[in-house]
């Protein structure tokens, strides 16, 4: 071949290499734009379009240094979270449980305290074991008039003057709800004298509430827990009443300050006070367990003074199912006082329960706050009582009509 011929050959040779580099070129953008779709998007895993709350906190714990402890805690506070609104629930119900329990276990400690007074041949009135028979009702309160087999005649100078009788005492309790007893046990001879005494008195009057109680000056707190005890067994009421036989009492004012306090469950209201306790032997009201309350000197905490208090209906429940082992100080008003000590009571200090006899009485009853007691503090009592009552019932009395118009 000539040198010509071959000058002929080479740029054909050259150009098709061209074109088959130009080719592949175009072939190579060609693909590329069919395939572009594939190869710069991610497939989607399957399950993995949408991530939950909790996936999401996982995701981003592995942002923060796949670091477990902080999952962990979260983990905890999740759980915790759940677990207080469970035990709210939970403590909700058993709070309801608890009231519903507490007023069951009432009501039979009182219907069981009521058979064993019946079982035990315990002397009741006629009068109550027909309201008995007949069905509780409910009544505003129950006055218990503390008094011993010496006082006859203070018995009779307060049916004289603030008690009503007969007739006006029945239409008392049916009208008013208000029923009144002179409160007394039975003597170390059961049977003696005393009781036959009492037995013909309570047969003209028939205003006695008889305890399963031997009395005695040192036996006032013993006393006191059973009035409450058989009281709160024999009549429903809103409060029980404590009062001495020479204090004279207003019963219409007595009342419309009781009702004011009808809503609160556990209230316990009289004249507070917290005098000495008296270490030294053979003093008026010393205390032989002084000890247990400090050092000489102390004083007693909060009480109502004994002349006259007033506890609601929980309460009197509360010495009836518990009158086996509430502890009985030398001072009746002492041992009240230290049954509540330890409760959620709401201690009520109105000094009109307390007022002193004329003039202090008088002075207030024409200024418009009559009193509710009166008495003098010399005395626990009002001095020579049986003389004197009808005085302070005249100057101090509330008046009858105050009595059957009074609305409680």
């Amino acid at each position: 071949m000539t040198w010509k011929s071959r000058g002929d050959l080479l740029p054909k040779s050259v150009m098709s290499k061209k074109w088959v580099i130009f080719l592949c070129i175009g072939s190579f953008c060609a693909g590329m734009v069919f395939t572009n779709s594939r190869m710069w998007t991610m497939p989607e895993p399957k399950g993995l379009g949408r991530t939950t709350a909790m996936e999401a906190e996982k995701l981003n714990v592995v942002s923060e240094g796949c670091n477990t402890r902080i999952l962990q805690e979260k983990e905890v506070k999740r759980e915790s979270k759940g677990i207080y609104r469970e035990v709210s629930k939970t403590q909700n119900a058993i709070q309801t449980l608890d009231k519903t329990i507490s007023n069951l276990e009432m009501e039979l400690a009182a219907a069981k305290a009521a058979q064993e007074s019946i079982r035990s041949g315990a002397p009741v009135p006629a009068n109550i074991k027909m309201s008995e028979s007949s069905g509780r009702r409910r009544y505003l309160m129950v006055v218990g008039i503390n008094t011993a087999f010496s006082s006859r005649k203070r018995r009779d100078s307060v049916r004289e003057t603030w008690m009503p009788q007969g007739e006006k005492r029945k239409k008392l309790e049916e009208e008013k709800g208000i029923i009144i007893r002179f409160v007394i046990g039975h003597s170390a001879t059961s049977g003696g004298i005393l009781d036959r005494a009492i037995e013909a008195e309570d047969k003209k009057h028939g205003d006695f509430l008889r305890l399963d109680h031997v009395e005695g000056y040192l036996e006032l707190s013993a006393k006191t827990r059973t009035y409450f005890a058989t009281a709160v067994n024999l009549w429903d009421a809103d409060f029980y009443i404590k009062v001495d036989d020479d204090v004279h009492v207003n019963i219409a004012t007595l009342g419309q300050t009781l009702v004011r306090h009808r809503s609160k469950p556990r209230v316990y209201i009289g004249c507070m006070k917290s005098g000495p306790v008296l270490s030294q032997k053979g003093v008026r009201y010393h205390e032989p367990e002084y000890w247990k309350f400090g050092e000489a000197g102390n004083k007693y905490f909060r009480h109502a003074t004994g002349q006259l208090y007033a506890i609601s209906k929980d309460l009197a429940t509360y010495i009836s199912n518990n009158k086996h082992v509430l502890h009985k100080y030398a001072n009746e008003d002492v041992s009240l006082g230290a049954w509540f000590i330890g409760l959620d009571v709401d201690h009520i200090d109105d000094r009109r329960l307390c007022c002193g006899t004329p003039p202090d009485c008088e002075w207030k009853a024409q200024a418009g706050n009559v009193c509710v007691a009166s008495f003098d503090w010399s005395c626990s009592g009002i001095c020579r009582s049986a003389e004197r009552i009808k005085e302070v019932h005249k100057r101090c009395g509330e008046g009858e009509k105050a009595l059957w118009s009074g609305s409680f």
